[in-house]
């Protein structure tokens, strides 16, 4: 067999060569040494024959030495196994150990220390393990240590530093921990040092850094601290520093030592402050200057002067202000990375041409503006090219030169597409891989022809967030390596293509917030590494294919905000039992039961049902998905009680079951929450004391209204006191006396009673028959003050219909609705404004009644100068105000029959007596009068103007109404309430 060990036996210069003979001419003692070296190290085959093959004499495993003649073992990469023979340190002439690149283990032994003539050490790239011994500082003619890529632990021997002839010592790549010996540096011969990989902390030892020989200095991806020693950047040697990925602090020392031998610094990753410093550029030898992911400020100085700078990399600190137009010439550089900082500036429009070597371009991040420059479609040797998240503009240049391009990154600009042609010009980047254009101004079509010749290489494309309308080109399908597809938030129509099934690498498809209809095609369960599905807000019909129970490797799936419909198939989620980021199907029109598999996805984060029609009620399955943090089923029409199961999901942060017919008690489980952070429990038929402990102590998460039985110990969400019977409540009225109809009324007054009593007993008919039709609940829109100015004609005078003490009513139109509306907006400067806002806001809340103006939406938000801003918008009542037609100003009003007069008062007295009695917690108008009165199209009465109103929070002698909004009496002089 061939061999498996070459052992190279140099003799010693002081004795005369032996000649090679082979091992059955030796004596029983060299047999002996080499079958200790094989049983030791594994060794199980040799060439006899070889010449490699010395003359042994004198050596014994078990006996003593007697005139050891073998100097040195060079054994690289020969499989060798086992451990490190001990009686190799009888071989005492040995003066070179050469055994890396083996699957040597076990621990180094100490005995080497009596190896006193070795110069020259390397057991690199082994399986070594426990710990340096002390005793190889006892070599004292050691002049090479390397035990890079073991697994040594323990810290470095403090005395390894006293080895005056040691000139290189590696032992990178282990678990070397504690501090670095102080001593080491001390050894006038010491050349090259490398300590990186390992766990050591404390600071750069002074002597390493005064070190006058060193030149080559490893300490990165360590634990060191403290700040860099001036002495290391003023070394008269020194030509590579590498102390990266450390938790380095203070500024960067200067260099004052010129010339500089110094051609690679990488300092990235630590923490260092300050600038750059300006002397950096006088380092003419330079080829590498790494600072990446510091907290370095300020300017980046001058690098005119290094010439052979090939890789500079600058990204992820605080610099600022403009790139030296020198960066952008200097003519071997490959490697420019400024991403993540603030600078700004245009880019020169030469800079393809100068950067002829460019091979990497890394610019996102920044503040960068203008064109890119066309230039840089020279660039031939581009590969990685990120422009992302400036303010780069124009339309996106061509890059069929860059012929190796592989990941192009555009994002998050406004860049434009011009004809699309960039996009062709793809196809001649061959090794392309990924393309992020997400977040620009790109319009129009995606053409067809493009798509096709897109390089099947890519993995990545990338184009949310922009402008791209019509439907996906059926080329797409071409895209066969394509994991990461993203066309959300665009203005893409017609159906999914199903050609989109073929794609059977895809990991990522997100086609959210576009136009789409149709159905979802059956053809997506056909991707079966398919882990994240991203179809909301769009236009989509239809029930959920059975066929996506294929993608079983989902974990997030959001069809929410279409118009599915059906039922939800139960069978299909029990297939998809990966399900753990995300399952929302919510703002659709399913209807039927929450299906019991669901209880199945015992993984899962979050699930959303709500605004659906589900019936039925809430299964006990769901208290098997015990990871659950988010559980919204609101808005649907559930019922019975919440399941005792739900106990076991003690890590959920958001419960919501509100606007559902849930009944029964408030669980006392949810007490016991502690990760409860949200809870809405609003607008069912729950009954019985709400807890206190737990959640329930924070009443600002808790939300409990709109639950006529429920009842509190404590003050929580204006509920009344369980102590406190209804029947003893009292029944305060304030009907306030309408001046200008008291004649009329007095003269009516047994007739208005009979119509009163008559015209009570048809509206409570009418409330019994509307009991019994679903209540249909929506959210609040949410406006911004352009939305606000836009419905108003921008504030116009001609749009006011009314003025108050803190606000003017402007009648609007919002966009996309063909309604009036009315828009309160506050006069903020006014004092008291805010707080009748507040006020406003808390009593509207939670009241719905036929004769109260609806509210649509608040908004709170700034205006264009940053101006504090608040408005309310209410459903427009286009009759007028009791007021107007009071005093004529109305002329076909003016007219007030006694059947209208006995209208308007039931009207305002059903109000009245909702706010009085039938609201948790009461209300008190507190600013009743004629003006505060409006009619619809219909003549119904409805009171309005909430911003004095008063919430009674109790019912026992010592209660007590909440503050009022403003100081002094509450209402308008002529029409405030006794008491008030």
């Amino acid at each position: 067999m061939a061999c498996a060990l070459v052992l190279a036996i140099l003799v010693s210069s002081v004795l005369h060569p032996l000649s090679l003979t082979t091992l059955a001419d030796e004596s029983d003692n060299n047999r002996d040494a080499l079958l200790c070296l094989k049983s030791r190290l594994s060794i199980t085959t040799w060439n006899t024959t070889s010449p490699d093959f010395c003359t042994w004499r004198g050596v014994s495993c078990t006996g003593q030495p007697q005139l050891p003649l073998v100097v040195a073992l060079d054994m690289e990469a020969q499989g060798l196994t086992g451990e490190i023979s001990l009686c190799m340190s009888n071989l005492t002439s040995l003066v070179r150990i050469h055994l890396p690149n083996n699957q040597l283990s076990g621990h180094l032994p100490p005995e080497i220390g009596r190896l006193s003539g070795l110069r020259y050490l390397n057991l690199s790239s082994n399986a070594l393990s426990g710990e340096i011994p002390e005793s190889l500082s006892l070599c004292s003619s050691l002049d090479v240590l390397a035990l890079s890529s073991n697994s040594v632990g323990g810290a470095i021997p403090p005395l390894l530093g006293t080895l005056r002839n040691l000139s290189s010592l590696d032992l990178s790549s282990n678990k070397l921990s504690g501090e670095i010996p102080p001593l080491l540096g001390s050894s006038p011969a010491l050349e090259s040092v490398s300590l990186a990989n390992n766990f050591l902390e404390g600071e750069i030892p002074l002597f390493l850094a005064n070190c006058s020989s060193l030149r080559y200095l490893s300490l990165q991806n360590n634990s060191l601290s403290g700040a860099i020693p001036a002495a290391l950047f003023n070394s008269s040697t020194i030509t590579e520093i590498h102390v990266s990925m450390n938790n380095l602090s203070g500024q960067i020392p200067p260099f004052t030592n010129f010339p500089s031998k110094l051609n690679y610094l990488h300092l990235t990753g630590n923490s260092l402050t300050g600038i750059v410093p300006p002397s950096v550029g006088n380092l003419t030898r330079l080829t590498g200057l790494l600072i990446a992911q510091n907290q370095l400020q300020g300017n980046i100085p001058d690098l005119s002067k290094l010439s052979g700078l090939q890789f500079l990399d600058l990204s992820y600190n605080n610099l600022s202000g403009i790139v030296p137009p020198s960066i952008y010439s200097l003519p071997l550089l490959s490697f420019l990375g400024l991403a993540n900082n603030n600078l700004r500036g245009t880019l020169p429009s030469h800079m393809g041409n100068t950067l002829s070597n460019i091979n990497s371009l890394i610019m996102s991040n920044n503040h960068f503006e203008g064109d890119i420059p066309a230039s840089l479609a020279n660039a031939s040797r581009m590969e990685f090219l990120y422009l992302g998240n400036n303010l780069l503009s124009g339309v996106v240049p061509s890059f069929s030169s860059m012929t190796n391009l592989q990941v192009l990154m555009l994002y998050s600009n406004q860049l434009e597409a011009g004809d699309w042609t960039f996009f062709s010009s793809l196809a001649n980047c061959t090794q392309l891989l990924k393309v992020n254009l997400g977040g620009n101004k790109l319009r129009g079509n995606l053409p067809p022809g493009s798509v096709a010749t897109l390089p099947k290489s890519m993995v990545n494309l990338i184009l949310r967030s922009n402008y791209i309308s019509g439907t996906i080109p059926l080329e797409i399908g071409n895209l066969s390596k394509t994991s990461l597809l993203y066309l959300d938030n665009n203005i893409f129509t017609g159906p999914i293509p199903s050609i989109l099934g073929q794609l059977s690498k895809l990991v990522v498809l997100s086609l959210s917030r576009n136009k789409f209809s149709g159905e979802i095609p059956p053809s997506i369960g056909n991707l079966n590494q398919l882990t994240e599905l991203y179809l909301q807000e769009n236009e989509l019909s239809g029930s959920i294919p059975t066929s996506l129970a294929g993608c079983q490797k989902l974990v997030a799936l959001n069809l929410s905000s279409n118009g599915l419909n059906g039922s939800i198939n139960g069978r299909m989620f029990s297939k998809l039992n990966q399900l753990s980021w995300l399952l929302d199907l919510s703002h659709n029109q399913f209807t039927e039961s929450i299906p019991l598999e669901i209880g199945s996805l015992i993984n899962l984060g979050s699930l959303n049902l709500s605004h659906n029609k589900l019936r039925g009620k809430i299964p006990s399955a769901l208290g098997a998905c015990i990871r659950l943090e988010a559980l919204n089923l609101d808005r649907n029409l559930l019922e019975g009680s919440i399941p005792e199961s739900l106990t076991n999901l003690k890590g959920v942060k958001v419960l919501d079951f509100s606007q559902n017919n849930l009944s029964g008690t408030i669980p006392e489980f949810l007490e016991t929450f502690t990760s409860l952070q949200y809870l809405n429990m609003s607008f069912n038929n729950f009954e019985g004391p709400v807890p206190i402990g737990g959640a329930f102590a924070n009443t600002s998460s808790v939300f409990a209204q709109g639950n006529a039985l429920l009842c509190s110990n404590v003050q929580v969400n204006d509920l009344p006191r369980c102590s406190t019977s209804a029947s003893q409540r009292k029944r305060k009225f304030i009907v306030p006396l309408l001046a200008a109809l008291s004649a009329v009324v007095a003269l009516a007054l047994i007739l208005g009673l009979v119509f009163l009593v008559f015209h009570i007993l048809r509206k409570n008919k009418r409330r019994r028959s509307s009991q019994s039709i679903d209540h249909t609940y929506t959210e609040f829109k949410r406006l911004t003050y352009n939305d606000v100015s836009k419905a108003t004609n921008g504030f116009s005078p001609n749009n006011i219909v009314g003025s108050g003490q803190f606000g003017i009513v402007y009648k609007g139109q919002l966009d996309g609705k063909d309604s009036l509306v009315a828009v309160k907006v506050f006069k903020l400067n006014q004092y008291g404004a805010l707080d009748s806002f507040i006020a406003e806001c808390k009593a509207l809340r939670n009241i719905r009644h036929r004769n109260l103006v609806s509210v649509i939406t608040a908004c709170s938000t700034y205006d264009l100068m940053g101006n504090e801003f608040k408005a309310l918008v209410f459903a427009y009542m286009a009759n007028g105000s009791l007021e107007n037609r009071l005093h004529a100003k109305i002329q076909k009003n003016a007219d007030l029959s006694l059947g209208t007069v006995i209208c308007i008062a039931v009207d305002i007295a059903s109000a009245l007596e909702y706010l009085h009695n039938q609201c948790i917690p009461p209300v008190v108008h507190c600013d009743l009068k004629p003006s505060n009165i409006l009619f619809d199209d219909d003549d119904n009465a409805y009171v309005c103007d909430f911003g004095l109103a008063r919430l009674i929070h109790g019912y026992s002698s010592e209660a007590q109404s909440n503050s009022t909004s403003i100081s002094g009496p509450r209402g308008t002089i002529g029409y405030i309430a006794p008491g008030g």
